[in-house]
């Protein structure tokens, strides 16, 4: 099953502020790497960098100095397979803010998945187990309680 990355995951790999979530990343990614399942998109490393760069508090730092993010960035594209945006995957993203009520952030990342055919979405931003198009979101941080 192949699945598209996005920014929230690769962000919460670096970000020690919620150690779970930290280490849910850390582990899917690796997982991800070593069955060569997972997909980067172009936007997905690009709203890395700012993401991890952009102060955490009020004058602070930010997650990763710029020089860090911009190894980090180097170092995505070296070890996962990279998709790029298209005429047609650009199509596709503004028809699903019409057709699904998704913000052009959301739909541009499921713009990918559903153009590229991958199964899933790895993300927060959307609902857990939603159905859009022909491609499944999962929360990979989402708490299962089904058994609690």
């Amino acid at each position: 099953m192949s699945a598209l990355v996005d920014t929230n995951v690769l962000v919460y790999r670096y970000d020690p502020r919620d150690p779970t979530k930290q280490r849910v990343a850390r582990e899917l990614l690796r997982e991800g790497l070593d069955q060569e399942v997972l997909r980067l998109s172009h936007q997905a490393v690009v709203e890395f960098v700012q993401a991890v760069t952009r102060p955490v508090a009020r004058g602070g730092a930010g997650i990763l100095t710029r020089a860090e993010a911009l190894r980090e960035a180097e170092e995505l594209l070296a070890q996962f397979e990279i998709l790029y945006p298209t005429e047609s995957l650009l199509r596709t993203a503004i028809r699903a803010v019409a057709t699904y009520q998704l913000n052009w952030f959301d739909a541009h990342m499921w713009a990918y998945a559903e153009h590229y055919g991958l199964d899933e979405i790895l993300s927060e931003d959307f609902s857990d187990g939603q159905l859009i198009g022909s491609v499944r979101v999962r929360n990979p941080f989402a708490v299962d309680t089904r058994g609690a």
